[in-house]
């Protein structure tokens, strides 16, 4: 047989046995069979192959263990091999005959928990231990049967459907799941069904739920809450099922008009209530939930709509009654119309017939209050020239009791603007002018006029109106025009006639009115200056002749009289400074002289400042009284406990140990009270106490030297006062320890020689003199 038919039948029996196996059995040595690999050599023969059957087994079987799952083979024959199995659950679950190569499965398999089962199977010598064939990978499948039953995967589901909703609208879904394998028909089949408000509610094979009735209202009942169950297909436990509750809720959607809580309604309001204030509120009903409610109120009946209006609170449903002009309780003491509430948004297809009716009479009773005046006009408008007196009241405002008592009224000036006693009020209300009044100061004068009314017992009362009157200023031609702006014209030393230096216009305090004109003209004509005239308001400033001299003049004060055409004329005289300047050959100046600027300060400014400065000299005089007093106190009645404590130097060492009772210390500090001098000054002076009990008598050493010290300051008129115990400068002579003193050590119980100081160089040559002396040959100090 050749070599290629060989191949072919070769190829025919793998493909025939992987047909038979199932399709994860042969994926990894599918090349390998085949001899497709890139490096195979066509010519290379298998001499043993493994062979099996199809490998699976059903879960759950109720057979005892163990349970067979198939054979494998191998070609290969000998007696002293084995067969093995390694891998997942091997020798644990599943288990090999070595000799025939049965598998077996030793527990009970459920596919919930594993579906398949990897293994792979040896084929080895038992007495070397060596492979006979190479391993080999295979599955064992579980084949499902139908033992689990569906469950819902939550126990309670939420939905929610608007009310009145047509059949058949979806309202949620459910969802049960099968644990078993959905590739088996029948065996993950769910059925669903619902056993607790099926009248309301149906549910589809796939688990949605839908209304199966159109008259569902919320109004009635809000929630519903049914039960479902999912039913398995009929298999290993007989169809068995679960349950799951489902709660269902009604949305609301605008279906009910409102009606009115009661059928009549009755308010009480002052007649002095604002206009837009609130005066009662209507009450209705909406089942509906607020956001469905729009209730609207509409007058059916009386006349009065263009009096009150009734707005609705979007938050409340209430119908706001509030008044759109002002209440007379002396015109109209009530008022009465009906009122009704709607909603133009219900959707009329549910609209329900027949229901309350949503009319309601309404009743406003007007109090009678006492209202303050009412002036005849909301405000008043007078003229008056300025700078005129008139003697007759520049005018009346009149403001009437509104009540049926129509008490008198007294009216008082409550503001004015500007401030002062320009303008007065009299009690009736007569408008006078104290002052001339000036339009340049102020051309408006406004008042704020009260108006309350007299009681019975002459006492005003505490309500009271106000009203605005504003005067108005006319101007009177009372100033005359002035420089517009303070000009500092220049002119070259070199100009040439004709030319202009500056252009000049004016101003008027008075009312500035359209026909105003403004004439200027110069005091001389002996000028190097002319005016030439633009019949604008404006004039031009020109040189007349030219050639100006530094060296005579370097400014010119040109004066200008500016007059108007006003009644009667006025005009005044403004002067112009024109400095002579350096120019350069375009005509630039170069140097100028500044006109002097005249710096005025007003009188009140010169009050304001010489007042200053009287001030700080009295508080600069107050304060320099006030020291010298204190410093004359301080000496006068200073305490004389303070004065003994000032005890002057003190720098005695004293005696040593033996001689600390020669004096008593204690009274160093002590003040002779006696015989005291103000005018000089307090004396300090120390008492020295002989010791007692010693039996010196006074005889001390110290004591001796203290009266040397005294006789000694009483006989030198240089020295302190006999009463002022001065510097000691005594050490005593009694102490064991001796003195320390420098001036006593020239002899010492030392043995140390300091000869070796002159070994140190220059810089110790001073000492080593020093300590190289003899003991008698030290200087004393």
């Amino acid at each position: 047989m050749s070599i290629r038919l060989q191949k072919k039948m070769k190829t025919l029996i793998l493909l025939f046995s992987l047909i038979l196996a199932p399709a994860s059995t042969y994926t990894e040595d599918f090349k390998t069979k085949l001899n497709l690999s890139p490096n195979n050599n066509s010519h290379k023969r298998f001499k043993r192959e493994w062979i099996w059957n199809q490998m699976h087994i059903m879960e759950e079987i109720n057979s005892p263990l163990p349970h067979h799952v198939g054979k494998i083979t191998s070609s290969a024959r000998n007696k002293n091999a084995m067969y093995v199995l390694e891998g997942e659950y091997a020798n644990s679950i599943f288990k090999v005959r070595e000799d025939t190569g049965d598998v077996y499965a030793f527990e009970r398999l459920d596919r919930e928990k594993k579906s398949e089962y990897e293994l792979t199977a040896l084929f080895i010598d038992r007495t070397t231990n060596k492979s006979l064939e190479p391993p080999s990978r295979f599955i064992i499948k579980v084949y499902d049967v139908n033992d689990n039953v569906p469950v819902f995967v939550q126990k309670a589901f939420n939905g929610s459907v608007p009310e009145m909703s047509p059949v058949g609208t979806s309202v949620t879904k459910v969802t049960a799941v099968d644990a078993d394998d959905p590739t088996v028909a029948g065996h993950a089949t769910v059925i669903y069904q619902v056993i607790q408000g099926e009248r309301y509610f149906t549910v589809d094979e796939s688990g949605v739920i839908s209304t199966a009735t159109a008259d569902l209202d919320r109004e009635t009942q809000s929630t519903y809450e049914i039960v479902v169950k999912a039913k398995d297909s009929p298999g290993l436990h007989g169809g068995d099922s679960s349950t799951a509750t489902v709660i269902i809720t009604l949305s609301d959607i605008n279906d009910n008009f409102p009606t009115f809580k009661q059928q009549s309604f009755h308010f009480k309001v002052p007649e002095n209530v604002r206009v837009g204030s609130e005066v009662g509120r209507l009450k209705v009903e909406d089942i509906d939930e607020p956001q469905n409610r729009n209730t609207k109120y509409n007058f059916v009946r009386g006349h009065y709509r263009d009096t009150f209006e009734i707005i609705p609170n979007a938050f409340t449903n209430e119908g706001i009654i509030k008044p759109k002009k002002p209440l007379d309780y002396e015109k109209i003491k009530e008022y009465k119309f009906d009122i009704e509430a709607t909603d133009p948004t219900v959707n009329m297809r549910f609209f329900k017939p027949g229901g309350p009716k949503s009319i309601a009479a309404v009743t406003i009773e007007v109090l009678d209050v006492d209202e303050p005046p009412i002036f005849s006009q909301p405000s008043y408008v007078y003229k008056v020239k300025e700078n005129y007196l008139p003697k007759n009241p520049l005018g009346t405002v009149l403001a009437v009791d509104p009540d049926a008592a129509k008490r008198k009224i007294r009216y008082t000036l409550r503001r004015s603007s500007p401030s002062g006693d320009y303008v007065k009020v009299s009690n009736s209300g007569n408008i006078f002018i104290s002052k001339p009044l000036d339009r340049e100061a102020s051309a408006w004068h406004n008042l704020t006029v009260a108006a309350q009314e007299i009681m019975a017992d002459n006492r005003l009362s505490d309500i009271e109106s106000h009203t605005q009157v504003y005067i108005q200023v006319l101007d009177q031609n009372d100033n005359a025009p002035e420089f517009a702006y303070p000009y500092e014209p220049k002119v070259c030393e070199n100009a040439a006639p004709g030319k202009v230096i500056i252009r000049i216009s004016a101003t008027d305090k008075d009312e500035m009115l359209p026909g105003i004109i403004f004439k200027y003209s110069l005091t001389t004509e002996d000028s190097n200056f002319t005016l030439v005239d633009n019949h604008d308001n404006t004039a031009n400033v020109t040189v007349k002749y030219g050639q100006f001299n530094r060296e005579l003049a370097k400014i010119h004060y040109l004066p200008v009289i500016i007059s108007d055409n006003g009644t009667p004329e006025l005009s005044s005289t403004n002067t112009l400074s024109i400095s002579v300047c350096k120019c350069d050959e375009k005509g630039e100046f170069t140097f100028c002289e500044e006109a002097a600027k005249q710096v005025g300060v007003s009188i009140q400014a010169l009050v304001a400042i010489f007042i200053c400065i009287l001030t700080i000299l009295v508080i600069t005089l107050l304060i320099i009284l006030r020291k010298r007093h204190k410093k004359e106190l301080t000496v006068l009645r200073k305490n004389v406990a303070e004065i003994h404590e000032q005890l002057v130097t003190y720098d005695e060492e004293g005696g040593g140990e033996m001689d600390t009772t020669s004096y008593d210390v204690s009274v160093l500090n002590s003040v002779r009270k006696n015989g005291m001098n103000l005018d000089t000054g307090p004396c300090l002076y120390a008492q020295v106490q002989k010791p007692t009990g010693n039996g010196n008598s006074g005889t001390g050493e110290m004591a001796i030297m203290i009266e040397v010290k005294k006789d000694e300051a009483d006989n030198d008129g240089d020295l302190l006062p006999y009463d002022t115990l001065h510097i000691y400068g005594y050490e005593g002579a009694e102490s064991i320890a001796e003195s320390l003193s420098s001036l006593e050590s020239g002899s010492s119980d030392s043995d140390i020689d300091y000869d070796f100081l002159n070994d140190w160089g220059p810089r110790f040559k001073m000492l080593a003199e020093l300590y190289g002396l003899e003991p008698n040959e030290y200087f004393v100090y």
